[in-house]
């Protein structure tokens, strides 16, 4: 069993540390991959996006996390990140329906939400109990000790090491100009995202919602369902346009 230090500062530290990693990356990438298709979505999508995004992205985050947390032994309000995606994602497609816009306009955002929780999630880690994100106990031997003397799966770990590999494998489908990075990327990322943190809720001591899952079970189904439907549609657009491969082209330029 492996004692970890705690501190309740620790989470607001890391979520710090991960917004401003994540801009860095969205910049970095900006400039090196993603100039063009930036420019081609923000072309489409008008200035009331951002807006439709935060109003999605903020009550799903406080609504989610707070529904599960109301219902534990000391209840509370509290928000998640699972929530701000699936709401993020609500408001943005309710307002492309509205306008017409046609076509995954989330890539810009699937480095910088990734690092985001490789980051975070250890934020969550050192915040100990309190923060209400630990895990079920276990009798492994890389269990972690959060300070009550029980050995407990660190899913906070095991969730920032999948998004890791996920961005890992994003960033080199970026650099050969893979076309599910360079357009479908962010459906990979609810198909992974959603997939992984599916299991990882099964180490979780959340209540139950229906039968062995709880709401971010739902959840994340519904992000798996999203990432499947949306990157199964945009391939067949891809192969009915007939739109060629990628090729080799300065960084900064869509192919």
């Amino acid at each position: 069993m492996i004692q970890i230090p705690t501190a309740t500062w620790a989470h607001a530290a890391f979520d710090l540390a991960a917004w401003a990693a994540g801009i860095g990356l969205s910049v970095a990438l900006y400039r090196w991959r993603l100039k063009g298709l930036t420019e081609q979505v923000a072309g489409k999508v008008g200035g009331g996006y951002f807006a439709a995004l935060v109003a999605g992205a903020i009550p799903g985050a406080w609504l989610a996390g707070s529904l599960n947390s109301l219902r534990n032994a000391d209840p509370a309000l509290s928000h998640s990140v699972v929530g701000a995606l699936v709401g993020a994602i609500v408001g943005v497609e309710i307002y492309k329906a509205l306008r017409g816009v046609r076509g995954s306009t989330g890539g810009v955002f699937v480095g910088p939400f990734a690092l985001g929780v490789v980051i975070g999630r250890w934020g969550c880690l050192f915040a100990g109990l309190p923060d209400g994100t630990y895990g079920a106990p276990t009798t492994l031997p890389w269990a972690v000790e959060l300070g009550d003397g029980i050995g407990r799966h660190p899913v906070q770990a095991y969730e920032s090491l999948a998004m890791a590999a996920f961005l890992a494998v994003y960033l080199e489908g970026l650099a050969r100009r893979r076309p599910w990075a360079m357009r479908r990327g962010f459906y990979a990322l609810c198909l992974w995202y959603g997939l992984t943190r599916f299991g990882w809720e099964f180490l979780k001591p959340y209540p139950p919602l229906i039968g062995p899952l709880n709401l971010f079970h739902l959840l994340c189904g519904g992000l798996v369902a999203y990432g499947w439907v949306y990157y199964r549609g945009s391939l067949r657009r891809d192969r009915a346009e007939g739109r060629a491969l990628p090729v080799p082209g300065p960084d900064h330029e869509p192919v």
